[in-house]
């Protein structure tokens, strides 16, 4: 099974050019059978696959849900968690890289960094992070081997990296136009038709093909000396993000995240029962204090009597 394992849709990321329709056709055209979607912080693009499309349009072809995750020391991680499984905390990027490969893992995903030998802060390998414990990458359940937007340097060392701790190699395309759209893929040794299944599958560890041809110039190339300002720009817009985000970020963390863990799947009930229970201490509250003051009221009116 042909899939592009890394793909920006308009819908999604706000630095993507193409629209999931027009993505999903030039795949087809391409002999793909299915992709996967990792918007930047957010899964809009997969919301609009699932609320106007699934079911209607390109029933022939599989489309995955997955997130490219801007982690606050170790660059960009794409995550994939199993099906019917819904984590906001994936959506308010900032977290450690460690906390969340423990997060992904105790829910039942997967995650492996995405271009991992490419720009600094960006990528995996050009992070303190790595400098400072390089066997992290043992945790990861595969590596991003090759992306169209990468240097051919970058890819033959994610290659490398990926052989070296035997972790199962994505290929990608990172798309945000469509003139890179289908040029990275990833052959899959069966088919899938869901994340669950694919998340079964990579953990079995098998050996995947991925390849693909790369732009003329990578990205870097073709920014030339803006490139460099740009990577030092993301790195004060990701600190800046990450912080403006705290809040949420620690209030999903307790809810999805907790010392004791939940089934992911009861979260959403628990949540509703969470409610139930605030409300039912409020209104507790509420009656005991109005039967208090009511008392109160009581008292003061029979002082009153008793003096008469």
């Amino acid at each position: 099974m042909k899939l592009d394992m890394h793909c920006h849709v308009k819908e999604g990321s706000i630095d993507s050019k193409v629209s999931l329709d027009e993505y999903i056709t030039l795949l087809k055209e391409q002999g793909f059978q299915g992709m996967l979607i990792t918007d930047h912080n957010t899964y809009n693009g997969y919301r609009y696959w699932k609320d106007h499309m699934r079911g209607k349009q390109h029933t022939d072809f599989v489309v995955l849900k997955g997130i490219e995750y801007d982690t606050r020391d170790a660059g960009h991680i794409i995550v994939i968690m199993p099906e019917g499984v819904r984590m906001r905390l994936l959506e308010a990027k900032g977290l450690p890289v460690s906390v969340l490969i423990d997060f992904v893992h105790r829910n039942g995903g997967i995650l492996g960094p995405a271009h991992p030998c490419g720009e600094k802060y960006l990528s995996f390998t050009n992070t303190k992070r790595y400098y400072k414990n390089p066997e992290i990458i043992k945790r990861f359940d595969f590596v991003e081997a090759f992306n169209t937007c990468e240097t051919e340097e970058s890819n033959a060392a994610a290659a490398k990296l990926a052989e070296k701790y035997q972790k199962p190699a994505f290929g990608g395309s990172d798309s945000h136009r469509q003139s890179c759209v289908g040029k990275a893929y990833t052959i899959l040794p069966e088919d899938v038709t869901c994340e669950t299944e694919l998340i079964t599958l990579i953990r079995k560890k098998p050996k995947l093909e991925a390849g693909g041809t790369m732009q003329v110039k990578a990205a870097k190339e073709i920014m030339g000396p803006v490139s460099k300002a740009l990577t030092y720009s993301f790195w004060v817009y990701n600190k800046g993000g990450a912080a403006a985000r705290s809040f949420r970020r620690k209030a999903k963390s307790r809810e999805e995240n907790p010392v004791d863990p939940i089934d992911p799947i009861e979260a959403e009930y628990l949540s509703e029962k969470s409610k139930k229970s605030r409300k039912g201490i409020l209104e507790y509250r509420s009656s005991m204090w109005k039967e208090t003051i009511q008392k109160k009221k009581e008292n003061k009116k029979y002082k009153k009597e008793s003096r008469h």
